[in-house]
This record gives structure tokens, C-alpha cells and sequence, in this order.
């Protein structure tokens, strides 16, 4: 089966403020070992498919910025939102596209803006999935094994094993259960059941149009009244906006889990970065751009981030996120890291558009 990689490459990361705007969310910022995420994300690949198999969504409002971080991508292969609808439609589209091209074909569908490691398991990981999908015809999602437990993630309960592919095994999935609280994430991670949803799938393309049609027809409807003529700007508004997850994915028969064990982060918020990063010899950790420089005296733990000629200096503090991007400066203690999209709201309140 030739398979077709899709990007996800649309979100806002609106915890990533000030670095992340609206001109420049967070899948563009360079922060994966000094790449952008989304360079980082195809990168990883290693040229597992070539570039007229590889599709990125994204919003209109990003093309340029697309284009600037993958020069090599097909302009066909840029499937531009008229509107934030979730990912879902994306999907949706991406694999009306893909099934135009061809009906038969694998699809896998990444976030643009993970960190995963090493990039050969991933891909063995990926190879796996395709397998199970081509053979059973099943829509494939990937687990990643806890390491504690995390109240920020969805959860999936794994079910019994039903096949091996590449040396991973292949689960029924049992359910799925969205971000729950500290006592309920410890008991799934003392169960040994349960793994972290990844966002990663794969599966046929006329699988998973098979599975629109079933739990989300109005959606492969709107897209046939494109083919057929009508404005994509006008129509993509009117669609839902519901994650794939829950509108295909919790609601069909066919679905199996892959567990994996490679390293992955989602890079969630500005905490998330030690853990992607190597410390400074005072265990600061810095990301830095043009020209920017860090002086810390008596400082640790701390995530520091800045954009063009500038220094940050940091004298006796312990464990905070400076970001200094653009009109804006932001500090907060690490731990309260993924509040930051409330200041994004307040601002989105006082119609300060200057700052978002």
C-alpha cells in the first residue's frame, strides 16, 4: 500500500504567547532542537514518502508560512482553511483529496507540532499501523505508555490483543476517555490498561470516508458540493467543528490501538520544554534567535526564550518562563505555564489585537 502522510499544521497554540500569534502559532516557532516543529515533523520522516505523497492542512492566513518552512511541497499538497473547524473536516477533506488521487491508498495523520525520538522507531511504529490498516481495513490510533499520570492528556483503554505488526501488537480498543482528573489519570496508570491518546493515526483512505459517511455525513456532504462547484470560503464555515477523534473515532466499530514506546511530547505549553531540551550548565534551558543572548547569575531551572538582538539576564530565580517575542514579555513560575492562554484570552476580551 502507498501511503500518503498528512500534516495537521492549523492550531493556534495559544499557550505558547507571547512567541505563538496569530500570525505565527506555535508549529512555526523554533523550538525542536533550533527547528521549526512543522520542518522538524516532515524531517522526521526521513524521506519515507516523497514530497507529491506528503499533504499539509492549515489555515489560509499560514500559507506563506508554510510555504517558507516546506519550499518543497507541492502547492496542490496545500490544503488551505477558509476557517478554524477543528480536525475533523481537515481530516475529512485531506482524505477526499487523497482518495481522488487514489481510492485505495494508506493515510497516516501527524500534529505538526510534536517531538518524537528516535525518528526510526516512529517510523517503524507507522509501518506498523499501515499494515494492520491495509489488511483489516480498521482505523489505526496510537498509544503512548504513560509515565504518570497526566490530567492533560485523553486516554485510550486498551482492549485485547488481535494481531502483531513489525513486532508491536495490535489492540482492540476498549474506549475512550477524555483528559481526566488526578485520581482517576492515577488509577488508569496503576491499571496498566490504559495509554495516552497521541493524535496519530493511520488508516485506508476509503476507510476512513467510509467512517464520515456513517458518523458524519454532512461533512463528505459539503465536500461533494465543493467538487461540484460551490465556494470552499463559504461552505467550510458551515461545517461542524468537532475533533476526529470524537466524531469518528469514539463512535466506530473498527478501531485498533498500536501501543508505542518511543519518546514523544506534544509540547503542550512553555513547561513542556525541559523536556525536549538540554540544560545550561546552571540547568537553564534556552531557545534563542537572532542574536538573542542569556546571562543568568544565581539562576536555575529556568525556560528562556527570545527573538532578535536583546539579552535576558536573570539574577537569583528559580524554575520561571521569560519569553521576550516581539511588543511582548511574559514571566511566570514554570509550573503555572499552562495559564498563559488566559492572559491570550484577556487580551482577546479588551480587543487588544496589537498583542495577539
Amino acid at each position: 500500500m502507498q501511503p500518503y502522510v498528512v500534516v495537521m499544521a492549523g492550531g493556534s497554540g495559544t499557550r505558547f504567547w507571547p512567541a505563538s500569534r496569530r500570525g505565527r502559532p506555535k508549529q512555526y516557532l523554533p523550538i525542536a532542537r533550533g527547528k521549526v516543529l512543522l520542518r522538524e515533523t516532515i524531517d522526521r520522516l526521513g524521506g519515507w514518502v516523497p514530497w507529491e505523497r506528503v499533504l499539509v492542512v492549515s489555515a489560509q492566513s499560514q500559507r506563506e508560512l508554510v510555504r517558507a518552512c516546506l519550499p518543497e511541497l507541492p502547492p496542490a499538497n496545500l490544503l488551505a482553511e477558509p476557517a478554524a473547524r477543528n480536525t475533523a473536516p481537515a481530516v475529512a477533506w485531506a482524505a477526499f483529496e487523497i482518495a481522488r488521487r487514489d481510492p485505495t491508498a494508506g493515510m497516516v495523520v501527524l500534529a505538526a507540532d510534536h517531538v518524537i525520538e528516535p525518528p526510526d522507531a516512529f517510523r517503524r511504529s507507522l509501518q506498523a499501523g499501515l499494515a494492520e490498516a491495509e489488511t483489516s481495513g480498521a482505523l489505526i490510533t496510537f498509544g503512548i505508555r504513560p509515565t504518570h499520570p497526566a490530567t492533560g492528556y485523553g486516554y485510550i483503554e486498551v482492549g485485547s490483543r488481535v494481531a502483531e505488526r513489525g513486532g508491536i501488537p495490535v489492540h482492540a480498543v476498549a474506549r475512550f476517555v477524555e483528559k481526566p482528573d488526578r485520581a482517576r489519570a492515577e488509577q488508569f496508570l496503576s491499571s496498566g490498561r490504559f495509554l495516552w491518546n497521541a493524535g496519530i493515526f493511520a488508516w485506508r483512505a476509503d476507510a476512513i470516508l467510509a467512517a464520515f459517511r456513517a458518523h458524519l455525513p454532512v461533512v463528505l456532504a459539503g465536500l461533494e458540493r465543493v467538487r461540484s462547484g460551490a465556494e470552499l470560503d463559504a461552505l467550510w464555515p458551515t461545517l461542524p467543528s468537532v475533533p476526529v477523534d470524537t466524531a469518528i473515532l469514539e463512535r466506530a466499530s473498527n478501531v485498533r490501538t498500536l501501543p508505542i514506546d518511543y519518546a514523544w511530547n506534544d509540547v503542550g505549553s512553555w513547561s513542556a520544554l525541559p523536556e525536549i531540551a538540554t540544560p545550561d550548565a546552571q540547568g537553564n534551558y534556552a531557545f534563542l534567535s537572532g542574536g538573542a543572548r542569556l546571562i543568568a547569575h544565581d539562576a536555575s531551572g529556568c525556560v528562556a526564550y527570545g527573538e532578535g538582538e536583546g539579552l535576558l539576564a536573570l539574577v537569583g530565580v528559580k524554575d520561571l518562563v521569560v519569553v521576550r517575542a516581539g511588543n511582548a514579555l511574559l514571566v511566570c513560575p514554570r509550573e503555572r505555564a499552562q495559564d498563559v492562554k488566559k492572559i491570550v484570552e484577556a487580551l482577546e476580551r479588551d480587543g487588544a489585537r496589537e498583542f495577539l
